[in-house]
């Protein structure tokens, strides 16, 4: 891997779905039936409903199992009544990172997120020291070989901040929140098939690292992954030597 971009770390989620898949798809469903309580059964109507099934079609998730989740979601259970916490933290070299979590037990969340970091080299955070480093944004990847001329124009065209066309032919688009969905339709009206389609947490500014610890951190944020209540892992920094 030759420099830390957002498309490698995406291949390298895309390489962990597949060796676990049956874990990807229990944090997705749990994002799914969030989503319905939080804002109601109608993708239509619940934008980040939208975007937990986007990702549930992503990782090639049954449709049985996204029915389900649903379906829980709409019956207001009293059963894993979730919350969500956000943990922040240092990493190798000052590297900030932070941890999506959902969870029906914050105690067991919290010892186990300090575990990790604390056997990894990496500490806690206090609240804000990492978060204000990074933004909401919409992010389109896609692989390398499709028609690089019209995914620009229509991204251009439709409101995207920033479109990069990478060294491994792979494009990256960048926009702001309210622009993701007009630009979603613009590329599904087309069929122009992209890796990926989420709104995320994107960092400000890039925190360079040589190969070492890049592995370091990568590791970091794969225990952080592994956790069962942990969502998503963010992190801003760029290798750019050879890995």
């Amino acid at each position: 891997m030759s420099g830390h971009n957002k498309w490698s770390t995406i291949k390298h989620k895309k390489a962990k779905t597949d060796a676990q898949r049956g874990k990807i798809f229990s944090k997705i469903s749990r994002e799914i039936t969030q989503a319905v309580r939080m804002g109601g059964s109608d993708p239509e109507m619940n934008s980040r409903l939208r975007l937990a099934i986007q990702k549930a079609k992503e990782a090639n998730m049954p449709n049985d199992n996204l029915s389900r989740a649903i379906q829980k979601g709409a019956g207001l259970s009293d059963d894993n009544d979730f919350e969500e916490i956000q943990f922040e933290a240092y990493g190798p070299n000052g590297v900030g990172i932070l941890i999506d979590v959902l969870t029906d037990n914050r105690n067991r969340s919290v010892a186990n997120i300090k575990v990790i970091l604390n056997k990894s080299g990496a500490s806690m955070a206090k609240k804000g020291a990492v978060s204000y480093q990074f933004s909401l944004k919409g992010l389109f990847v896609f692989e390398p070989g499709i028609n690089e001329a019209k995914i620009m124009d229509l991204a251009i065209e439709n409101g995207a901040a920033d479109v990069v066309s990478k060294e491994d032919g792979s494009i990256e688009i960048v926009c702001e929140p309210r622009q993701f969905e007009p630009i979603k339709q613009a590329f599904d009206a087309e069929s122009l098939k992209y890796a990926t389609a989420t709104v995320t947490k994107l960092p400000d500014a890039l925190t360079e690292v040589d190969s070492e610890t890049a592995e370091k951190i990568m590791k970091i944020i794969e225990k952080l992954e592994d956790d069962d209540d942990v969502q998503d892992v963010y992190s801003n920094f760029n290798c750019l030597e050879a890995m």
